[in-house]
């Protein structure tokens, strides 16, 4: 066994993974800003455990003095998408960024394991600054749809349990669920316009929902307290409808009425 101080070698890794999901969470937030759809849909980071390390070492052939340059995935980060279309363009979005360098790709979505495996894996480059100065680790980061990960999952927690040496039957029923996986996946796309249409729909009425109650909320801060009541009550009558025109209306009648009174208070002021 390696003597090595194994808390003090990961440290730069955790490093580089909780710095990645941060930027990567960040372009989420971002492009949603900018384009009203981020294709990230939700972003996650691991440490591989030190028994992974030493198996994959030993796997590889790669001496324990050359884990930082023999073993690639020490840090992963796993972009999920919710679209097969959306995981080319996060690719593109990394091989832009200037703060890591992309080493090589791995495209198991076109060249797909004959397991049933699909992902799409990137080997970068990840500068860290540590207390004794800058350090480059490489990290792994796959992208893949929420039915691919569904189905990764459950096949590392079945090849864990079996050493890698899965029974044929299981393997067979794997392949098989791999399959329906890239099923799955084609028929979303298929009807990709009509989701994401969906999906803005539900975030507009929610948006305005919320911005209405905050609104009706600062009628109190400028004492007009029946007003709040009254509009209270007409969103009550609106919810019950599901009647989103009409809460909308009720949203722009409000914001008059705080704008009147913020001129109003402004002026006693001065």
């Amino acid at each position: 066994m390696d003597g090595r101080d194994w808390g003090t070698f990961l440290l730069p890794y955790e490093q580089a993974v909780e710095e990645l999901k941060v930027k990567l969470k960040t372009m989420r937030a971002e492009l949603k800003k900018r384009e009203e759809y981020a294709p990230i849909e939700f972003v996650t980071g691991r440490i591989k455990k030190i028994s992974s390390i030493l198996d994959k070492a030993k796997r590889l052939d790669v001496p324990l003095d050359q884990l930082e340059t023999g073993i690639e995935d020490i840090a992963g980060i796993r972009i999920m998408c919710q679209f097969v279309e959306d995981i080319r363009r996060v690719a593109e979005y990394i091989r832009r960024r200037k703060d890591l360098t992309v080493v090589y790709e791995k495209d198991y979505i076109t060249n797909f394991k004959d397991s049933g495996y699909r992902s799409f894996h990137m080997i970068v480059k990840y500068p860290v600054q540590t207390a004794l100065g800058q350090k480059i680790v490489l990290a792994e980061i796959q992208i893949r749809t929420l039915a691919m990960n569904f189905w990764a999952t459950i096949e590392h927690s079945l090849s864990y349990k079996y050493r890698e040496s899965l029974p044929e039957d299981i393997k067979e029923r794997l392949k098989k669920a791999g399959e329906a996986a890239f099923v799955l996946d084609n028929e979303m796309s298929a009807i990709r316009l009509e989701i994401l249409d969906a999906q803005k729909t539900f975030e507009d009425q929610s948006n305005i929902v919320s911005k209405t109650l905050t609104a009706m909320h600062k009628l109190y801060f400028y004492h007009k307290v029946s007003e709040a009541i009254e509009a209270q009550h007409r969103f009550n009558e609106l919810w019950e409808q599901h009647d989103m025109e009409g809460i909308k209306e009720l949203f722009d009648e409000i914001k008059k009425m705080l704008d009147s009174s913020k001129m109003d208070e402004d002026r006693d002021e001065n």
